[in-house]
């Protein structure tokens, strides 16, 4: 019998399961109000873990606490499992109502119906931690947040671009975790590296069995709500109610924090929410299913920021007309971003992160590529910045839908 503590999550007992003709020793994890049980072998971290990997609840909340003096934080929702989503908030909220929905001025041809008289105003909403299992966002956005208060990252290196682009948005709004419920069940903060194998990442992202096996992308999304009673751990995915809300039921019945991100785009009215994952072999970003006219929109930011990344090194090839052809992008189906779209007119799309925990090749020659940390921060930072600079240019949503009502 061992003990391990883990942050918050009691891990109880190690021992030899069996099932189905699998042995493998495991250990019984109690998170939450759930109890699983996991390969022992799974919870090994690596040996030297950055001061800049800030991805657990208990430490982005410390940091909340302590670092931000700037911004305002707030708790805007309350998880599924009854815990605190929290944002920060920089600049000032619009101000006046609009006088129709987001539809209705639509149909009026005039989208500042909607957003009022201050429709001018840009206003930029970034989250990470949809999938708990997910670290890379939950790092890359407490590390935008230092930028923010202090021009340099948790590493030490300054930004000073950043500056002017900070003064240049009327609002910024940033939820470094949003799934804390999936963060909670996820009791690590970073796995070893292990080449090309990507089996223990995605077993913490995505679920498995007691002896290992993954359920993986897409599968976990067969069964939403998870079926807690089951022997599989669920993954990062859900919240404490199962539901993997990136694809809620979204005109039925939605779980809290779908509810407090409708709340919260509502009243705030963004031009583009950022919905930061983890799951791509190099940074990506897919297009969402949006409302036509938003399209154009969406190629040119893409452009931008894959330039950005692609000049970086950070793409499988240096080759920017191949790596910035938004042709390329990867069409999402109806889900979280199409509903927040649809709710209040926002430019909304996934950026896809690589991960820490397993790499691939680069090119044809069969070239590894592994994303160190500090790359791996350097993806965030270059896709912040990107999507800053083009809503400051670019004007926002009231500029790219102007007024047809003449």
């Amino acid at each position: 019998m061992k003990k391990i503590c883990l942050a918050i999550l009691v891990l109880i007992l190690g021992t030899c399961f069996s099932r189905n003709g699998y042995s493998q020793e495991t250990t019984w994890i109690k998170p939450g109000i759930h109890t699983f049980e996991v390969p022992t072998d799974y919870l090994k971290e690596r040996n030297e873990i950055p001061e800049f990997w800030v991805t657990t609840n208990d430490e982005v909340n410390n940091f909340l606490d302590t670092k931000i003096k700037k911004g305002k934080v707030k708790q805007v929702g309350t998880s599924a499992g009854g815990r605190p989503i929290r944002a920060v908030f920089y600049g000032s909220p619009r101000k006046g109502d609009g006088t129709s929905t987001y539809s209705g001025s639509l149909g009026y041809r005039d989208i500042k119906a909607y957003r009022g008289p201050d429709h001018e105003k840009t206003v930029l909403l970034a989250m990470a931690g949809v999938h708990g299992g997910e670290f890379e966002p939950i790092m890359g956005i407490i590390n935008l947040l230092s930028v923010i208060e202090t021009g340099s990252d948790l590493r030490g290196t300054e930004w000073e671009q950043y500056d002017e682009l900070i003064n240049s948005i009327d609002r910024i709004i940033i939820i470094p975790i949003m799934n804390p419920d999936g963060r909670n069940r996820v009791p690590i903060r970073m796995s070893p590296h292990s080449g090309m194998n990507h089996k223990v990442i995605e077993f913490w992202n995505t679920g498995g069995f007691p002896d290992g096996r993954i359920i993986g992308w897409p599968d976990i999304k067969e069964h939403i709500p998870f079926d807690f009673t089951t022997p599989k751990f669920p993954g990062g995915y859900s919240n404490e109610a199962g539901v993997n809300f990136q694809h809620d039921d979204f005109m039925g019945e939605i779980q809290p924090e779908t509810q407090a991100l409708y709340d919260l785009s509502a009243r705030e009215k963004p031009d583009i929410i950022l919905n930061m994952h983890t799951g791509a072999v190099f940074p990506k970003i897919h297009r969402t299913f949006l409302e036509k006219d938003l399209n154009s929109v969406y190629d040119e930011i893409y452009k931008e920021i894959l330039t950005g990344w692609t000049l970086a090194g950070l793409e499988r090839t240096n080759d920017l007309d191949r790596e910035t052809n938004p042709e390329r992008s990867i069409n999402s189906p109806f889900n979280l971003n199409s509903a927040l779209s649809m709710h209040c007119g926002a430019l909304t799309f996934t950026m896809e992160s690589p991960s820490h925990g397993f790499s691939s090749t680069r090119d044809e020659e069969g070239e590894m590529i592994i994303f160190t940390p500090e790359m791996l921060l350097d993806v965030q930072l270059i896709a912040y910045q990107k999507t800053l600079e083009f809503l400051a240019e670019s004007g926002g949503l009231s500029k790219w839908r102007p007024s047809k009502n003449k």
